[in-house]
């Protein structure tokens, strides 16, 4: 008798406790390092910031895809399948990929000329406010590297175990609307698998499923795709904007 998996269930409820648990202790530790950037010495200073970072973001990237491979190899026996298999590691994201990120996060912090009409508004803001920013879209970089780590693990055991047959999205209640939309469509065979789309702040999880599970949608992604196929569906070109409309006024 096939086994029942679902984008809600305990395992993955847990699965996802502990990749909050971790993104919450990253982000701790990302504002600890506020104190490096010092504003009347940013040539310096930002650089050291970024590496501070960057060794942050490996550290607990380690940490997710660890967590992940146990994740992973509970799910296997739960499953009941047969023949043993070991959760493939991922190489961290390379040094350039994380620091063109923080860059990226870090872009309106230097002086412009605000008589120039290629400044934005964000970039003429006082310098605290421009520090704020930079602090928070850095700390949504950072769980965005440290969290790929953990799905990335999941992902690549789906690839390579001939017991998987694929994957399906886990989505929070809170989630936005784009993760609430993919996380609908239900289980993807890994033939058909692509990179996992994720945003920055993105903590959607990734449930394998095995030969001889089956998988079913948790009650609330069942409601999420019945107010897609009812409001959006219809709808090509707009269907993310008229889903997004559909939750709030019916979600």
């Amino acid at each position: 008798m096939a086994t029942l998996v679902s984008d809600d269930s305990a395992g993955a409820r847990r699965q996802r406790q502990v990749q909050r648990g971790l993104s919450r202790l990253l982000v701790r530790d990302v504002r600890k390092l506020r104190r490096l950037i010092i504003p009347s010495r940013m040539q310096e200073t930002v650089p050291d910031w970024i590496e501070a970072v960057r060794a942050l973001v490996g550290e607990y990237g380690a940490a997710s895809a660890s967590a992940a491979a146990d994740f992973y190899e509970a799910e296997r026996v739960a499953a009941r399948v047969t023949g043993r298999f070991t959760v493939p590691l991922l190489d961290p994201p390379p040094d350039e990929q994380v620091d063109n990120s923080l860059r990226w996060a870090t872009k309106d912090l230097w002086p412009r000329d605000p008589d120039d009409p290629k400044t934005t508004a964000a970039q003429r803001a006082p310098l605290e406010v421009r520090l704020e920013a930079a602090e928070k879209k850095a700390e949504g970089v950072a769980q965005k590297l440290v969290t790929d780590q953990g799905r990335g693990a999941v992902q690549a055991a789906v690839q390579q175990d001939r017991m998987a047959v694929g994957y399906a999205r886990a989505a929070a209640l809170g989630a936005c609307a784009f993760c609430r939309l993919l996380a609908a469509r239900g289980m993807v065979f890994k033939q058909d698998t692509a990179d996992f789309r994720a945003h920055d702040g993105c903590n959607c999880g990734v449930i394998p499923v095995f030969r001889g599970q089956r998988f079913e949608l948790s009650a609330h992604a069942q409601e999420w795709d019945r107010l897609y196929r009812e409001y959006a569906a219809p709808y090509p070109g707009d269907q993310l904007r008229r889903f997004r409309r559909a939750i709030a006024e019916h979600g």
